[in-house]
């Protein structure tokens, strides 16, 4: 299976997770020149922007782990467009689906925010 492929594997998983537990997708793989987000779902108004990760080992930390400073301030600008151009004026938080070696699924609500 392509590095693609799995990706799209896991996103899947995890929206169909994620609406298991009541959140309503918006839509997937948003991409712009700063930055890609892998799900927008709602939760009640609050709009959610997901970062989903999956590793094959825990060698180098596990899934969550492999989301460095770098990564989370591409995802904030990438929330920050889409809301910029959608118009938007409600609550939003970034949260983390992360999908360990041993395909467990760990979900991580507001895993982080943007710095004052």
């Amino acid at each position: 299976m392509s590095r693609k492929a799995q990706g799209d594997a896991a996103e899947a998983r995890a929206r169909s997770f994620l609406e298991r537990q009541g959140l309503r997708f918006v839509t997937a793989q948003f991409r712009c020149k700063v930055g890609e987000i892998d799900l927008v779902m709602d939760d009640q108004g609050t709009l959610v922007f997901v970062e989903v990760r999956q590793r094959r080992s825990a060698r180098f930390g596990g899934a969550a782990a492999s989301i460095n400073g770098r990564k989370q301030r591409r995802i904030l600008a990438a929330a920050a467009f889409y809301l910029q151009i959608h118009g938007c004026n409600r609550p939003a938080r970034l949260d983390v689906v992360a999908i360990e070696s041993d395909n467990r699924l760990n979900w991580i609500p507001n895993a982080f925010e943007a710095s004052p």
